[in-house]
Order: structure tokens, then sequence, then C-alpha cells
């Protein structure tokens, strides 16, 4: 399946010699054709049935129900089974004297870089561990396990040669590539603590991450390259580090061959590693020792720094990698998501890897140089399962189906969605057009929070039904309730309300990074003894379930989750603006956008120049996708007599419902409805003609 592609317009490690040379040395030895070889893992390792891949007597039910009955037997069967342990575990699971603090696999030792890294070099150094899916089409590169240690060891190497010890934060800001794998795999090696920042977040929100985490140093590019434009990531780094005291150094790779400004703290990386040795004995991690911090947005304005731990986290990426997928050894693995997102730390990173599975890192968008470069990317490595975003597959759906049907795509075997819920027209298309109506689609419900995938139409099983647009089964271990508005628990079918999940799973998170009392406000409060998951469901007739969509304050741009208070905090700088409030509607291809209604100050001129400069201003301090795709004025905003925003009132506007307001008696002053919808109607009538 992995097979070679060569012809690089930029080296791998352009800047570095040394790696160079080593690099074009591996990309020229021949490999041989068809499906990369794994070997088939041993029975005491692959599941707690004993056959490897299988299910237990019973099949998926029986699983399902013993993780329920019995969660820590179960997860420690599985434990010992997937897992090179340094020290075995003692308890299993410890459920905590509060909420939200369940522990899992206590008294064991282990490293993640050692369960992702050295087990397969051992046993199959030269399989191929990652394919990198360049920007620049048929420019792929291939990176074996062995390769892919060596640079992990080297860069821990140099990491700890600059000072970075067990329990430091590490913030890589870098577009996708294998250095960017090596340095999540290089931190956990030698036990520092990683988070990683999406590289497309602006130096503001950067330097927020970086203070808010008190990381050490930063690991980035002197640019990327995405969709044919170039990135400037060290400028971006250089703009952050002004503010964050708490860095030491900067370690800057090549991705171009393009200079940057060097300055006095900042270290080229691949110089450094070349001088490295490329043996780094791994830290003994404990269990519930720190893996990796990743902020996600909240209902308030300050990101959240989710942090997941070492055992329970790659189990149950790995694990939930196997199953929902149906991953057998052999195939490629293709997830287009980025790493600095929940979704390419589990499904590019750490759940295949795991599994000595070949991943595919996607550095491009799916319409450069034109809207076939997802299909003609699966033709030419032969991609097994293909992971993406409703987001993307509604973009592509309007190009129509020419760009799919022009690539062979008969090595596809299982399709999946990730990031929101997916429309029955795009999970149509996706499953008739790309898939040729022989595929399983998996609509994946989970969340940063969760470490990995919760509900997915599989495993199940054998040959059950697939509802489309459905996510339908709770993985092993996931045990999910419906909550009404009293806090009680929904019984029966054909029902709705509040999505919580009844008892703890290993790879969830463990706190927020400093303010583990906003953890436990923020998932436990709302619903004493359950796992709250901000998200609205349905339990169809079958007991199935389907996402309905958020419940607080929260949007999903193009499958970022995204506060809307975040938004409203950028606007908020501007000196005419004194009052924001952003609500989200839909939109035909993001999922969600943002709508913004702002109050001015009095005798403000020059309104679209300022809404021009709000723009600008989420864009900087946030990223683009933040950026509201409209924004009205009004002169009031709906308040309550306490103050508060009733942004449901602004939701039913956007959203055409104002015939349905609902209860409008707390308001302070009811007739600002009327002034909203009769501002909203005139600024749709302007937008259309």
């Amino acid at each position: 399946g992995a097979g070679r592609s060569r012809g690089c317009g930029v080296s791998l490690f352009a800047g570095c010699p040394w790696l160079r040379a080593r690099t074009l040395r591996a990309l020229s030895r021949p490999r041989p054709p068809g499906r990369v070889p794994l070997p088939v893992p041993s029975r005491s390792r692959c599941s707690p049935a004993g056959a490897p891949g299988a299910l237990p007597p019973g099949g998926y039910r029986a699983w399902r129900e013993r993780a329920a009955r019995d969660p820590a037997g179960f997860w420690a069967d599985v434990a010992r089974g997937w897992l090179r342990w340094d020290s075995p575990f003692h308890t299993a699971w410890q459920p905590g004297d509060t909420a939200g603090s369940a522990r899992w696999f206590l008294g064991g030792r282990l490293n993640v870089s050692v369960n992702c890294l050295d087990q397969h070099v051992e046993k199959s150094p030269n399989r191929v561990a990652l394919i990198w899916e360049r920007d620049e089409p048929g420019t792929a590169v291939h990176v074996t396990y062995r390769e892919l240690q060596d640079l992990t060891c080297r860069l821990a190497n140099t990491l700890k040669k600059y000072g970075i010890q067990k329990g430091d934060r590490v913030a890589i800001y870098m577009s996708v590539s294998p250095l960017s794998v090596a340095a999540m795999l290089a931190c956990a090696r030698i036990g520092a603590v990683h988070t990683v920042v999406f590289a497309g977040f602006s130096a503001e929100s950067l330097a927020g991450r970086i203070m808010d985490s008190g990381c050490k140093a930063v690991i980035t590019y002197n640019q990327g390259v995405r969709g044919g434009r170039t990135i400037e990531l060290k400028a971006t780094v250089d703009e952050a580090v002004k503010n964050c005291p708490s860095i030491k150094h900067v370690f800057v790779a090549q991705r171009t061959d393009n200079k940057v400004h060097m300055g006095d703290r900042d270290i080229p990386l691949e110089e450094e590693m070349s001088k490295a040795d490329s043996v780094c004995p791994p830290e003994p991690m404990d269990s519930e020792d720190v893996l990796f911090m990743l902020y996600t947005s909240g209902s308030t304005g300050k990101p959240k720094g989710i942090v997941h731990t070492q055992a329970g986290y790659l189990l149950y990426a790995a694990l939930t990698h196997k199953y929902v997928f149906d991953y057998q050894q052999g195939d490629v693995f293709g997830c287009v998501a980025d790493i600095g997102w929940i979704t390419g730390h589990s499904y590019v990173v750490y759940g295949p890897l795991c599994n000595g599975a070949t991943s595919v890192l996607f550095e491009s968008t799916p319409v450069y140089p034109d809207p076939g470069r997802y299909w003609e990317v699966v033709q030419r490595l032969k991609i097994n399962q293909f992971y993406g975003a409703p987001t993307a597959i509604r973009l592509l759906l309007n190009y129509g189906e020419e760009w799919v049907k022009k690539y062979d795509r008969s090595s596809l075997r299982v399709l999946g969605s990730v990031g929101e819920p997916i429309n029955k027209e795009a999970w149509q298309w996706f499953y008739q057009v790309v898939g040729e109506g022989r595929c399983t689609l998996v609509d994946t419900w989970w969340q940063t929070e969760t470490g990995g995938i919760c509900i997915a139409p599989r495993p199940s099983e054998e040959e059950a039904e697939i509802v489309p647009a459905m996510a339908m089964r709770p993985f092993f271990g996931i045990v999910p309730v419906l909550m009404d508005e009293n806090g009680e628990v929904i019984e029966g079918n054909d029902v709705s309300g509040a999505l919580c999940i009844a008892q703890p799973w290993p790879g969830m998170a463990r706190t927020i990074h400093g303010d583990h009392q906003r953890f436990i406000d923020a998932y436990f409060k709302a619903y004493p003894g359950y796992y709250f998951t901000g998200d609205g469901a349905y339990r169809s007739h079958e007991g199935y379930y389907q996402i309905t969509g958020r419940m607080d304050d929260v949007i999903n741009i193009s499958g970022h989750r995204l506060g809307t208070a975040e938004i409203e905090d950028a606007m908020a700088d501007h000196p005419e603006v004194p009052e924001t409030a952003v609500v989200g509607y839909p939109h035909k291809i993001k999922g969600e956008g943002a709508f913004a209604f702002i109050v001015l100050k009095e005798q403000t001129a020059h309104v679209d120049h300022i809404k021009e400069e709000l723009k600008t201003i989420v864009a900087s301090k946030i990223a683009k996708y933040a950026v509201p795709d409209h924004i009205l004025v009004v002169k009031r905003l709906p308040k309550t007599r306490s103050g508060k925003i009733m942004r449901r009132l602004l939701r039913k506007v956007v959203t055409e419902q104002s015939s349905n307001m609902g209860d409008v008696t707390t308001l302070d002053d009811p007739s600002v409805v009327k002034e909203i919808l009769d501002a909203y109607q005139k600024y749709k009538e302007k937008n259309s003609s």
C-alpha cells in the first residue's frame, strides 16, 4: 500500500546537510511494492480475547457490557495486553473521592515513545511509520520506524542539552511534518510535556498559551507551506515570545530554504540534531504523569489547557484507532487533520503509531492545487482509511463528482467523519460518490477532553446497520445517558436531552492546567456524578445516539470549537465598540459561522471601516477562521435586569425563528427585540440586493 513517491522540491531537512543526505539515501533505497509488511502481533499483546484484533465470544455486545459492568477488570486486561510496561500497575482504576478525580493504572510505569517506536523497531525497523504528503503534489516522503526513532532520539537529546527536563513544558508551533511528530515523541521520551499550538493561530493566541502553560521552549519552523502559500511561523513566534519571559530557547527547523532572523535564544534545530546521539534512554513515566496539554475553547473567554496523561490516553487512542476504523496490519491510515488539534494527536500520531500503523501526514489543503487533491492522494498512496471533516466534504461536494471519479479509490475500505455532526447530504455524497456505496462510513463523536472517539457506528456486531449522519453506538467503556433540565436521567428511547457519560474511561482528561476547580465546574457541576459533554443528543427508537449540537456558548467553525466569549473579548478591544455579542448560525460549508452584534459609541462615523478593523483584530488575536462572517450594528443588546445578555434571542434572530422568541419577560426592556429584528431585516435586505 505504501508505495514510494520520489522527487522533492525542498528537502525534508532543508538546511541541514547531514540529515538531508541521510534522508536522500533512505529515499533512494528500493522498497518492495504492495502493502507495507506488518508483523502479526502476539496473542497476548493484541486483545483480552486472545486472537489479534478479535472480539471475544459474544462479539461487540459482550465487550461493551463487560466494560460497563466491570471497567476495572476490562481495562486491566486490555492494558496488560496492549501496552509495553516498565513496571506493571497494581490498581487498574481508582474512582476517586470527587467527580473528575478518577485515576488509572496506578503503580504502572511506561514510556509512550517506546510504545510508539521502540517496540516496532525491534520487530520491523523498515516498516513505514509516516508518509508525509507534503504541500507540493507528488513529493511524498516515507519515514520508517527506525528513521523516526532516530529523529526522535536526536531531538530529545538536543532538548536535554539545552536544559529541558522531565516535567518541563514545551510549545510546538509547526506545520504537519515528520519533524513535528518527532518533536511530540521527543518530549514524551524525556518526560517533558508538549503543548502543540495550531500553526494558524496568531502571535497573541500563541503567547497566551505559552504563558498559561509556563513553557520553557518553543519548537518551530522558519516558515510553513500550505496551499501554495508561505506562512511566517518564526516571525509569529518572535512576536509571541516578546511577552513570554519563561521561554529560554526557540528551536528553529527549516521547512524552506529561506533565511529568517535568528536571535540570541534561537537555536538551529537540525544543526544541533546532527551533533546529537541517536540513542536516548527513555524516561520511565508514571501512568498518571502528564503527557501533553492541548488548549480548547470554552464558554468563557480564556482557553482551557486540557491535560492528558500517559497510559490511559495512549491506550484509549490505540484501541479506538484499531476498532472504530477496522485497522488491519498493512493498512495505510489517512487522517488529514492537523497535529494542532486533538484529532491529529490521537489519530495521526499516538493511536496509529502505538498500533504500528503507517500514518499519513497531510500538509496541504483539500483544494490545492485543485479539488481532486484528497482523491489523488488516496490513489497514489493507496489509502485504506480516510478520516476527514464535514467542512471539507461540504466544500468538495460543491465542485461536483468529476474531481472524485477522476481517481481510483478502490483501496478505500473505511471513511470517517470528525469535528462536528455531518449533515445527511454530505454523508450521502461521501458514502455514495467517494466510497462508491461500498465503504463503511463512521460518523465519530468525541472531544478534546475525551481523548478519543466515544460514539461511532463501529465497532458493532457483524454487518450491523449504519444510519446516515448518526454517531449511533458507544465505544467500550462509554456509558452515555441523557439528562433533563432538572438533572434527572431520561429513560427510554425516542428522547432528547443533555448528553452525559456515566462512568470514567482511561482516555478522559484529568484536569485543566492550573485550575482544577474550573475543570470540575465545566464538566461535573451541571449534572453531579456525570461528565457533561456540553452537547445535546437524541436517542432513537433503536437506542442509537445522534448529536444535536452544542448547548453552551460555543460554536463549531469548520470543526474548530470556539467560545463566543473569545471573539467578544477580542472585539471589545476596539475603542469605538463598548459592547458586543456573538452567536453561531448555520453555515452551508463551515457548519457554523459567527454572527456578531455590536453597539457603537454615539457619533461614531465610518462604520464599515470599524467593521474591517474588528475583523483584523479577531484575526490577529485568535485566528482567521474566527473572524465573524457578519457584523450587525444595533443600538443596544437584549439584557436581563441583572445585565446578562440573552444570546438565545440573538440566535433566534439570525436563524429566523423570531416567531418563537419564548419568554422575554426577564428583559430589562422587551422592546429591544423589535429594534434588533428591524435592524437585522434591513441588514439582510441590503446584503441580498
